[in-house]
């Protein structure tokens, strides 16, 4: 008769402890544990509060916000253009219409980022978000725990190159601008593309990442395994 090794069975039967089961609250600004029925975190000055599946309705609702302006953002032009002090040719450009320009001249690879960076990551961050914030506290493996982890973790380096639309409005604003001749002035979608972004952000700011951890088992089994 054969026995199991013991890594194996340590693996099986091991209790997955987390802060909250040990009876700690963890400080969100510093990291620091403390008992729980601690209100302030002596290290940092932080109040201190228990993960919630309540705060998840900020979430949502910043979510829901930054949506809202995503799609005026996309529809309406993010640049004017004006020659000869409007007397001339003026034109205006979307998002989308300005990658079409792009790929027309030749710039692929300019086109590229600017439809990766303005379309296709904040699609991703608004669904990512939204995935974190139904799986938050539910049942995961341990495994599980840390692929909802590592999404949030990559929501929070990207937020920083989101805004690179506005940014080159601002410097073209800036620079093109020949008094009479011609001049480039951001369109009404630039606004609402940074206000989309900053919503966002919010957004990933209000998730508490400690409701990751609240939806681990007591045991790592594969039969308790959602999400």
């Amino acid at each position: 008769m054969t026995t199991p090794s013991a890594p194996a069975a340590a693996d099986e039967v091991a209790p997955l402890l987390t802060a909250h089961r040990a009876g700690l609250v963890g400080c969100r600004s510093c990291g620091r544990a403390w008992p729980a029925g601690t209100d302030i975190c002596a290290r940092c000055g932080a109040t201190l509060h228990t993960p919630d599946r309540k705060g998840l309705q900020a979430v949502w609702a910043w979510l829901a916000a930054g949506l809202i302006f995503y799609i005026p953002a996309n529809l309406l032009p993010m640049l004017r253009t004006e020659t000869l002090a409007g007397l001339g040719a003026s034109a205006e450009a979307t998002i989308l219409g300005g990658v079409v320009d792009l790929i027309h001249y030749g710039n692929y690879g300019v086109a590229a980022i600017v439809f990766v960076a303005s379309i296709i990551v904040p699609f991703v961050k608004f669904i990512c978000i939204g995935w974190l914030a139904i799986v938050a506290g539910r049942p995961a493996t341990h495994q599980a725990a840390h692929t909802r982890l590592r999404v949030f973790e990559v929501i929070e380096f990207v937020g920083r190159w989101s805004m690179i639309d506005v940014f080159v409005v601002a410097i073209l604003s800036a620079l093109v601008q020949l008094g009479f001749v011609a001049s480039i002035h951001p369109g009404p979608a630039a606004v609402c593309f940074a206000l989309s972004v900053a919503f966002t952000m919010l957004s990933a700011q209000s998730f508490d990442p400690r409701l990751i951890w609240r939806g681990l088992p007591l045991r790592d089994r594969k039969d308790r395994t959602t999400g």
